[in-house]
């Protein structure tokens, strides 16, 4: 009876450890309705687009270049530690303010519109003003931005501001760059703050589930997107704890109470054995 009554606490034991081994993975795991092998069919998303107040940089080539020079604007050296422009120290690639009618004023062909254009819409549409003006024959149009940042705050390893290169990301890489959520960090509420065409936007995402990826006007993010990981109940708990603390106060507790409950079930178990 006694070796009975130990069998079914261990059995109890493993079972307990086994739902929270299942809890924990539910919990943490990215993607997890994701089966071996599966295919997905990509967004057709191509990038960002222009949007008032951004800063990009247009750059014009061509065979001649002494055609092409009167299209670009001047790179200009400045000294670190100085605002006066100088020959020497690094150089500042000069862009083009988006005014708030979405407009760049452009060398020659004056006001062009370029709002809600991505990069290679805008390449174009300069490099066909220039060749149908008769400016150039054979423009080559290069544009960047010049202000794509994003910012991640909340539990990740590292909070802050990113400036990203190219146009295009996503939020698994955006974290990923942030060093991943902590362990403290709930994967079924991540939050995105966006603002676009004078409104304020907020995207709650799940990193658990497999629809983010479907969700194309909040898995690629934008210039200027916040984004922000809630804390889970562990680390709300531990908000007025001092963070030199391995644990909270209540988790030890908790630890001291199970522990208390074991020892008295087994004591019953082997009592009523005997």
């Amino acid at each position: 009876m006694k070796r009975f009554g130990l069998f079914v606490l261990a059995v109890a034991a493993l079972v307990a450890a086994a739902s929270c081994s299942s809890k924990t993975y539910k919990n943490i795991n990215y993607l997890q309705d994701v089966t071996k092998d599966t295919v997905m069919v990509l967004s057709s998303s191509e990038g960002i687009v222009v949007q008032p107040k951004d800063m990009i940089s247009i750059v014009v080539s061509s065979r001649s270049p002494e055609l092409a020079a009167p299209f670009n604007l001047v790179n200009v050296s400045y000294q670190a530690g100085s605002e006066k422009a100088t020959n020497a120290g690094y150089q500042r690639l000069m862009g083009y303010s988006v005014a708030t009618d979405g407009t760049i004023d452009f060398p020659v062909l004056g006001k062009v519109k370029v709002a809600g254009l991505n990069r290679w819409e805008v390449a174009e549409k300069i490099k066909t003003e220039l060749f149908s003006s008769g400016l150039l024959q054979d423009p080559v149009v290069i544009v960047e931005f010049l202000n794509f940042k994003i910012s991640v705050l909340g539990e990740v390893a590292r909070p802050g501001t990113y400036n990203i290169t190219g146009d295009k990301i996503n939020i698994l890489e955006a974290l990923s760059l942030a060093g991943d959520l902590t362990i403290f960090g709930r994967r079924d509420c991540v939050r995105i703050s966006r603002e676009q065409n004078g409104l304020r936007k907020i995207f709650v995402v799940d990193l658990r589930d497999s629809d983010l990826l479907a969700n194309e006007e909040a898995y690629y993010l934008q210039q200027n997107d916040i984004i922000y990981v809630e804390p889970n109940k562990v680390r709300a708990g531990q908000s007025t704890v001092n963070e030199n603390n391995f644990r909270s106060v209540s988790f030890w507790v908790s630890i001291g109470s199970v522990l208390v409950s074991t020892a008295n079930l087994i004591a019953t178990i082997v009592r009523n054995s005997k």
